[in-house]
């Protein structure tokens, strides 16, 4: 698959390059600086998106999440923080509790207080591979600003499985080590500055025909 050319219209997916395609659940990871990030890619997605979205940030054990809550703003998707045991809906966030690993099961959120997995819990590798274990071709993951490397382990599992990886533009990331660390693998598919990776998962969905687990 191509990789597309940062800051060029060919970056962004049009027509018909993926119509044979079915995106189910979208991953996401970030960390610090990840706001933002997470802010600008749920923006351009409509109401009515498709897939489920599991979002992973490195938060303070220590403090009570408001991720949820201040994403809503800036976004029309429903966005919430995970439960175990819940069923997975199209066009719902939802974000890992703080100090809680969150995997994909059948169509449910799995919660686990393991132990921490590269420094981190939540792990957003472990996030990925259990979303790439459980959906394949069908999954979609994306790297965004953070530190250390959490995620290239994880992105290169959704890419063996057939999936689609994007990551945000190092050169523009507030934390740039995460981003790089999975560009570095050769795994993601498209690397794009922040205003283009919302409208690219956008066309992702409405190019591709993705479930709906009802």
């Amino acid at each position: 698959m191509p990789k597309a050319k940062v800051g060029r219209k060919k970056a962004v997916l049009s027509g018909n390059h993926y119509t044979s395609r079915r995106f189910d659940v979208v991953a996401v990871g970030a960390s610090a600086g990840g706001f933002h990030a997470i802010a600008e890619l749920l923006g351009p997605l409509p109401a009515n998106f498709t897939g489920s979205i599991l979002v992973v940030q490195h938060l303070d054990p220590a403090r009570k999440s408001l991720l949820a809550d201040l994403l809503l703003r800036h976004t029309a998707l429903h966005v919430k923080q995970a439960e175990h045991g819940e069923i997975m809906l199209p066009g719902v966030v939802y974000i890992a509790p703080p100090d809680e690993h969150m995997l994909a099961g059948p169509g449910k959120i799995q919660l686990a207080h393991t132990h921490l997995v590269r420094f981190s819990r939540p792990s957003i590798d472990l996030l990925f591979e259990s979303v790439a274990g459980m959906y394949g071709s069908r999954s979609v993951g994306v790297i965004l600003s953070g530190t250390l490397k959490d995620g290239s382990a994880g992105i290169r599992a959704i890419k063996e499985a057939g999936g689609v990886t994007l990551a945000q533009d190092p050169a523009e990331a507030e934390f740039k080590s995460m981003p790089q660390a999975a560009v570095a693998t050769g795994c993601v598919d498209y690397t794009l500055p922040l205003n283009k990776l919302g409208i690219t998962l956008k066309n992702l969905y409405e190019a591709g025909s993705p479930k709906s687990y009802g």
